[in-house]
């Protein structure tokens, strides 16, 4: 289990009240509990429709190994106009 950063976007960043942390955890699932854990139920409504870029991937597989010094931003759907 390698340290991650994690950067927050839009509603995402409100809920979590922070633009960026760092966190230990293995799988994107780890992570996802571990910052819930943290920021609160608000934050786990959030995540509900939110995907994620690992290191500019996009990926919504919560399997996936993330790799020490990885990079994880959080976004939740944008409206457009």
């Amino acid at each position: 289990m390698g340290t991650v950063t994690v950067r927050y976007f839009a509603g995402a960043r409100a809920a979590a009240g922070v633009d960026t942390e760092t966190c230990a955890a293995g799988t994107l699932a780890e992570l996802v509990d571990r910052i819930v854990e943290v920021h609160g139920e608000r934050l786990g409504k959030v995540l509900t429709a939110c995907s994620f870029l690992v290191d500019g991937t996009q990926t919504r597989d919560r399997a996936l190994q993330l790799g020490p010094g990885a990079t994880v931003d959080v976004l939740p759907p944008f409206a457009g106009g």
